[in-house]
């Protein structure tokens, strides 16, 4: 299986990266861990350089949390409220995430958006509230590539570093990679299935 996941982003390119790092940010369940860890591979075969795909990569993803910022900015919480109520389950979002993710940003600083990006917490979601707080966008934008950068050089760099043992252990190496699919499509799933709006 993951030659051919493997294939699908290779036949992508860098433009394909710079897609999905876009989706990561905006809809899940697509994890940027496979998406750069993929493109580290990539990296480690010679299909792809280093750079570039750290550029896009870190493009994307600033492009991707760009979006939710300014629906935060934009919209603000009467606006916001009543979409996350009617929508919210696909997003795997509920009003509940959003007032914890503005109560963190609010106690901790705008700094908070640089050090989330290579955190598995509120990674994406403190986005809306940096724009719900009408956070300088400038400064969200600056906070957001150089955090996402650094998350992506390390994800890149493992993943060059793994391409040798994945060619060795190919089969184990399938297995993983399958599992891992499953797992994430799996919390998915039961994210939706579980999802209630507020007040239920």
């Amino acid at each position: 299986m993951q030659d051919l996941i493997i294939e699908a982003i290779a036949r992508g390119g860098y433009l394909g990266i710079f897609l999905l790092m876009v989706i990561e940010n905006v809809f899940p369940p697509i994890p940027s861990e496979v998406i750069m860890g993929i493109g580290g591979v990539l990296v480690g075969r010679g299909e792809m350089a280093f750079w570039p795909l750290l550029a896009i990569g870190t493009l994307g993803t600033t492009v991707g949390n760009y979006v939710w910022y300014w629906v935060g900015d934009k919209w603000g919480y009467k606006r916001l409220a009543p979409i996350v109520e009617k929508h919210g389950r696909w997003l795997t979002l509920d009003w509940e995430h959003i007032e914890k993710g503005t109560a963190f940003f609010r106690s901790h600083g705008q700094w908070v958006v640089f050090f989330l990006r290579f955190s598995p917490f509120l990674r994406t979601i403190i986005s809306l509230p940096a724009g719900l707080s009408h956070m300088n966008v400038w400064r969200f934008l600056l906070f957001t590539a150089a955090g996402a950068a650094v998350w992506n050089a390390l994800l890149i760099e493992g993943g060059r570093r793994l391409a040798p043992l994945m060619e060795r252990y190919d089969v184990a190496a399938s297995w993983t990679v399958g599992g891992f699919f499953a797992l994430i499509l799996g919390f998915y799933l039961y994210r939706v299935i579980t999802w209630k709006p507020r007040g239920d």
